[in-house]
């Protein structure tokens, strides 16, 4: 895996559970990311977005009163005064798979099982970093492209082989 510097990064923690924001600034810390913003819910973390302008979020799936999947949606829709493409890394210890897709349809850029490490939290920035991925726009969705790899075609040859 590549190595990066991450010292010059700024980054939004958004989770209502006090002591888990602690724990995520301290793995963050460790990895050299000290331009820390934090917010207790989704509603907090998009009043913060605007003055932390942070360069990836991490936000935890289940809060109240605005939970990360509405709290995506929102960001991703262009509606308000915030950078739709900024990278959002979704933690939760809800790991069901269509719990999961849910996750990804609402345009979270990565997904992290809980227990984190500092490890999971570098590897996933790192993929952020490494391969960024395009953005796509349709009718019912605004997000990272959800396909993780290239598919080849499938069908009949489409030329007769001489």
């Amino acid at each position: 895996m590549e190595s990066f510097d991450l010292q010059n990064l700024k980054v939004l923690v958004v989770d209502d559970y006090a002591p888990m924001r602690r724990l995520l600034f301290s793995l963050l810390r460790e990895l050299g990311i000290t331009q820390l913003s934090q917010a207790a819910n989704g509603e907090d973390g998009l009043n913060r977005l605007k003055e932390a302008e942070p360069d990836f979020i991490i936000t935890d799936a289940i809060m109240q009163p605005m939970d990360g999947l509405e709290f995506t949606r929102i960001i991703r829709s262009g509606d308000a005064d915030i950078d739709p493409f900024v990278p959002i890394i979704m933690i939760s210890g809800q790991v069901e798979m269509n719990y999961i897709l849910r996750a990804r349809d609402t345009g979270i850029t990565e997904f992290l099982a809980k227990p984190i490490s500092a490890r999971s939290i570098y590897t996933r920035i790192c993929r952020i970093i490494s391969n960024p991925r395009s953005f796509i726009r349709t009718d019912g969705f605004f997000g990272p492209d959800r396909r993780r790899q290239a598919a080849g075609y499938g069908g009949d040859e489409r030329r007769a082989i001489a």
